[in-house]
């Protein structure tokens, strides 16, 4: 019950805030120190370090956050998430937490039934909040029925209290715990509850070894949503875990007098000397907060190690989708941000494709010539598989809570990849066009008939540059007038080069079979120009549907 409150709590003030915490991570880790106060600000507010460094690894999947920026805020992630260890104990085991829970979530239920989505997240929160406290008592309950406390002392009771290598064990054990339940905050709990019982043999030092060891154990959860993630993601990951881990050895050989330190702190300055969880409190925040001064400096080195046992593989990049993956799915809106920028990528790709029947066009030698038409028959079957791989993820989202606005985006995004991949296939449709006319031995195109298919070919580029433009760039798809100007000038052309194929093969300019394969490129570099605009008019979702297709 506790983890399920944390996990509803968490994803209902995510989802209010989905877009308030997106522009905060996007534009306030301009530098390091931004980066850190950015991570300690908004794990506060969403009280889980797993659910941020999540949203961060997957802004950097996406291609929205860089990994200096990322390391920022995984660091300040680590203290912003100590903030639950004081709410428990300042509220304490000694008072009934449940009985004010129980109204909470009387006012919280009727809220989640609301039509209005931000009032339903709030409704989410409050009933995650309520729950979380609710299993918290029910821990605390369970934990004095069962004489949790003369089991921990028995185990306890073989090993020597004060020695290294008992902290040692401790560190283990919590980081192992953490792993299993994937909640730093929940093992922390538990942590806090056996430390109030006042267990022989588990004292201060001891918890505080298993609340060093929880911040190793949590980064399993962002490793594990990385691990179909892209290059760049699972640096972010394994950097989180490199900082995690070198803060506990760093602390290690100081452990004692720290432990000491934080005691001297909370009694004599804190003045809370009655309250010991306000020890095991301000030793994690003390840890964490040392960390973080400690290593900030040493942030580009962290992203050169990582960089340097996880390199960057084009190959690999090559045939996989760069910023999408189905382990990634946070929030709809993240979501969409990411299928955006694959999109974008798409978009690009058909570009550079369409380049390479440019160059095939001009290309005599053989070996070069089957190179790159491979080259490009490789992209048609990429551009395939990118149109598959976005909408089913894009049909997962779909799946999901969502504002009218993003459905409608979602719909007009299919529509965009629908048309990207029909460009790739004109594409293809040309190489192939080139490729039928070198195996039949076909003459040369004459040099007026290369200068209009050059033309023709420099109007689509035209079409291409707008497209590319309109669809990374929200911003300037206010006017796509140019786009429609340059498809009336590709299909006048058409028109105007189809007449004038006609009349040149009846007057023997050149034979009737490259007079085909001449008319199949310029109709195929028509139908990338009518691809193109119907890319463009996605963008705006117009409601005249897709470009006209001229009958042939």
């Amino acid at each position: 019950m506790f983890l399920y409150g944390m996990k509803i709590m968490s994803e209902g003030l995510e989802k209010f805030a989905g877009d308030r915490l997106r522009t905060v991570l996007a534009s306030m880790t301009k530098n390091r120190v931004m980066g850190v106060l950015t991570g300690i600000f908004v794990t506060a507010l969403i009280q889980s370090s797993s659910a941020t460094t999540v949203m961060i690894v997957s802004f950097v999947n996406a291609g929205l956050m860089n990994l200096t920026q990322a390391i920022g805020v995984i660091m300040g992630a680590n203290i912003g998430t100590t903030v639950t260890a004081w709410v428990i104990s300042a509220i304490g085991f000694k008072i009934n937490i449940a009985a004010f829970a129980i109204p909470l979530l009387a006012f919280g239920m009727p809220l989640i039934f609301s039509n209005n989505s931000k009032k339903k997240s709030i409704g989410e929160f409050i009933f995650g909040f309520s729950f979380l406290f609710m299993g918290l008592s029910f821990l605390q309950q369970a934990a004095n029925n069962m004489n949790i406390g003369a089991l921990v002392a028995n185990m306890l009771a073989h090993v020597s209290g004060n020695s290294y290598w008992t902290i040692l064990l401790f560190v283990l054990v919590g980081a192992l715990v953490t792993m299993l339940v994937q909640a730093s905050a929940a093992t922390m709990a538990i942590t806090l509850m056996l430390f109030d019982m006042n267990i022989p043999g588990f004292g201060f030092e001891q918890a505080a070894a298993l609340a060093m060891g929880q911040n190793i154990g949590t980064t399993i959860t962002a490793f594990m949503a990385s691990l179909t993630a892209n290059t760049q993601a699972r640096r972010a990951a394994l950097a989180h875990m490199f900082f995690n881990v070198f803060g506990v050895v760093i602390i290690l050989p100081f452990f004692y007098p720290a432990c000491d330190g934080v005691s001297w702190f909370v009694t004599h300055v804190m003045g809370a000397d009655n309250n010991p969880l306000f020890k095991l409190s301000a030793f994690h925040t003390a840890f964490n907060i040392f960390n973080t001064l400690l290593l900030i400096w040493f942030v580009k080195q962290i992203e050169e190690l990582v960089c340097k046992i996880l390199p960057m593989k084009e190959q690999d990049e090559e045939y996989r989708l760069k910023y999408i993956s189905a382990g990634l799915l946070s929030t709809a809106e993240l979501s969409i941000l990411e299928a955006q920028k694959e999109i974008n990528s798409f978009a690009e790709r058909c570009q550079r494709m369409y380049g390479f029947t440019k160059t095939l066009l001009d290309t005599d030698n053989e070996k070069d010539f089957m190179n790159l038409f491979s080259r490009i028959e490789k992209y048609e079957a990429i551009t395939d598989r990118m149109e598959v791989e976005i909408a089913n993820y894009l049909n997962q989202v779909s799946e999901g809570r969502l504002s009218s606005e993003s459905k409608m985006e979602i719909q007009m995004m299919l529509r965009q990849i629908s048309e990207l991949e029909s460009i790739g296939d004109s594409c293809f449709n040309i190489g192939r066009s080139l490729n039928r006319k070198r195996e039949h031995g076909e003459e040369s195109f004459t040099p007026q008939q290369h200068e209009h298919i050059v033309m023709m070919m420099s109007l689509v580029d035209q079409a291409f540059d707008e497209m590319v433009l309109k669809v990374e760039h929200p911003a300037q798809r206010k006017n796509i007038n140019k786009s429609y100007n340059i498809e009336h000038e590709i299909n006048n052309f058409r028109n105007q080069l189809k007449n004038q194929n006609v009349r040149d093969v009846e007057n023997g300019k050149y034979s009737y079979q490259l007079g085909v394969y001449y008319v199949d490129l310029i109709a195929e570099c028509e139908k990338v120009g009518d691809y193109i605009l119907n890319v463009v008019e996605a963008c705006l979702d117009t409601k005249g549907g897709s470009a006209h297709k001229d009958e042939e």
